[in-house]
């Protein structure tokens, strides 16, 4: 049976694999790849070039269409106008790499780069083969030839680079590097990576020679002058790096680079009163960007952190004093609060937090923290003074007007809770959660619900569960108000029970899923799910210790029924027919 190409190229299946054979004739390319790659494609009459030209466009067209049988086809009898054609040669090793008969691709592949050498790509796809396949010499080869050939691609000397970087051909590396750095002059990443390999060759004259030829190339480039300091000091050569550093300084007194190496140099010969002298020089400095500044204390952090005696104090003494300056970059006070909260110093985070909104107020993540801050500690108003700013600024945060309705909630602001969710809906976009919508019209529920305008509440409940149906809260709280009202019980028990089964351990849940049995009459299955409420903490809510004494009376239970209505009381109930159960000894409906 034949295999279709078609089929193959949808699957991606391997041929090999499944141990099945092809029934596909082998290109008529006899001709073998040329060593040196300079075999030249030969020219055909005029008709059977146009042959060749209308049988390679149909391929192409056919590989467009997917028919790639077709495609195939014609590409075998594209070679059999022209087998030095090199363009159906590329087109048809693709082919057999695709059927994974890599030695067929590559013998193809390799026609298609001698027949056609001044095609770049073809060259770069045959280089890539070659490393795929780890024949790294040939690889080499190819590129060399490719460096004479593409003298304005970058690319074939970065792949030499690559290449003779994992032989550990180091003077072949240092070859290359000097050829790129006659095509792109001399820089900073080139002579590094030279220094780097010669000191890998134990070559340290070649090595601080290569820094030292980059300072003479730019020699009013200070930033040269503090790497080849640098580089002097992280090989223990610290005078002349004394000596570098000093020299920039000379010249440029408030060089950032300068100062800060210097400081790492004082901190390195174990000068620990100078090196804070040097910090304080560099954050201290009006001169000195916040940019340069940030960086410069998350390396002061790194280092402090990566210590055998990490000293956070040493790190926090350094912000403090440099929050005494004028700031008026929020990145500063933002690092430092992000550094105190990691040490759980929340505390003394709060103030610098404060500090970052009033720098920034449409800082977000900063809000957001002080709010984390504030319900952790309860402290509504709190939240109130942090949010009502911050959705001014920020109107589209939707975190802010959640946290602001809560908080209003809290202060019985009930109208403004209303108004806070109403503009957070304002600013609901296609990207924005349904969950996070569902839980703005639940709070909206919840609030009409208190202002006894069971219309609009029941309508902000539908909404909510319109875009959000598993909401536990919604569902908890429509359900218990429904069976309040002796409502709808059928729907209400429906939702209770979704509850319940998502936490079969909430006796608010439990509680309110009991109720509604009790409304409609089961009272023998209500009393399982309120014994259950009451060993998950229910014993601690006057409304499910009265609502379990209510149950047992109607199981028959007077005596239970007194105890748990007589706690309720005692738990300061409010209920306004609680007293008259307990002296009537019966069940009152409110």
């Amino acid at each position: 049976m034949k295999i279709k190409i078609g089929w193959l190229f949808v699957t991606v299946l391997v041929l090999t694999s499944c141990g099945g054979t092809r029934s596909m004739r082998t290109a008529k390319t006899a001709v073998k790849a040329d060593a040196s790659f300079s075999v030249k494609e030969s020219l055909l009459p005029a008709e059977q070039q146009r042959k060749y030209d209308y049988f390679f466009l149909e391929a192409m067209r056919m590989k467009e269409k997917n028919e790639y049988d077709a495609a195939f086809g014609l590409l075998q009898h594209c070679l059999d106008i022209n087998p030095n054609a090199s363009s159906a040669l590329y087109e048809i090793s693709q082919y057999y790499m695709f059927l994974r008969q890599v030695p067929q691709g590559q013998a193809a592949l390799e026609q298609a780069v001698a027949f056609a050498p001044d095609n770049y790509w073809y060259s770069q796809g045959l280089v890539s083969l070659y490393q795929q396949q780890n024949e790294l010499d040939k690889a080499v080869t190819l590129l060399e030839k490719m460096v004479t050939r593409f003298p304005s691609k970058q690319e074939p000397l970065f792949s030499l680079l690559d290449i003779y970087s994992r032989q550990e051909k180091y003077n072949d590396v240092i070859s290359t590097l000097n050829r790129l750095e006659k095509r792109l002059g001399k820089n900073e990443q080139l002579s590094m990576e030279k220094f780097r390999i010669y000191l890998q060759m134990k070559d340290d004259k070649k090595a601080f020679q290569e820094i030292e030829s980059l300072v003479q190339e730019y020699p009013m480039d200070m930033r040269y002058q503090v790497i080849l300091g640098d580089v002097y000091l992280q090989n223990g050569k610290k005078q002349e790096a004394y000596d570098a550093y000093q020299k920039v300084l000379a010249v440029e007194p408030d060089n950032p680079m300068a100062l800060f190496s210097m400081a790492s140099y004082y901190e390195q010969t174990g000068q620990k009163e100078l090196y804070q002298q040097q910090l304080d020089t560099l954050l201290l400095n009006k001169k000195v960007t916040s940019d340069t500044k940030i960086s410069v204390m998350r390396q002061v952090i790194v280092e402090n952190e990566q210590s055998s005696a990490k000293d956070s104090t040493q790190v926090i003494a350094l912000f403090d004093r440099m929050m005494k300056q004028d700031i008026d970059d929020p990145q500063i006070p933002m690092l430092y609060s992000q550094y105190l909260l990691s040490k759980n110093m929340e505390q003394e985070a709060v103030p610098v937090l404060e500090q970052v909104v009033d720098l920034d107020p449409t800082n977000k993540a900063a809000r957001l923290m002080l709010v984390s801050a504030a319900v952790k500690k309860e402290d509504y108003k709190q939240i109130i003074k942090v949010c009502e700013p911050g959705i001014e600024a920020t109107p589209d945060a939707l975190e802010l007007y959640y946290y602001l309705a809560i908080a209003y909630h809290q202060a019985e602001q009930t109208d403004s809770v209303l108004s806070v969710c109403s503009r957070a809906l304002e600013h609901v976009t296609a990207d924005t959660r349904k969950e996070v919508i569902s839980d703005f019209y639940s709070i909206m529920g919840d609030i009409y619900h208190t202002k006894k305008q069971m219309a609009e509440a029941y309508a902000a409940y539908d909404s909510s569960l319109v875009y959000n149906p598993s909401n536990i809260g919604a569902l908890n709280n429509y359900a218990y108000y429904l069976s309040v009202e002796r409502h709808d019980l059928d729907k209400a028990e429906e939702m209770s029970y979704k509850t319940v089964k998502a936490e079969p351990n909430n006796s608010t849940y439990l509680d309110t899923y009991a109720w509604i049995l009790f409304e409609k009459g089961n009272y023998a299955e209500a009393r399982i799910y309120i014994d259950n409420a009451m060993k998950n903490d229910g014993e601690k809510s006057d409304v499910i210790v009265e609502h379990c004494g209510d149950i047992y009376f109607m199981t028959g239970d007077v005596e239970g029924a007194l105890k748990y209505w007589k706690k309720a009381l005692e738990m300061g109930s409010e209920s306004k027919t609680l007293k008259q159960k307990i002296e009537k000894k019966k069940y009152i409906a409110e």
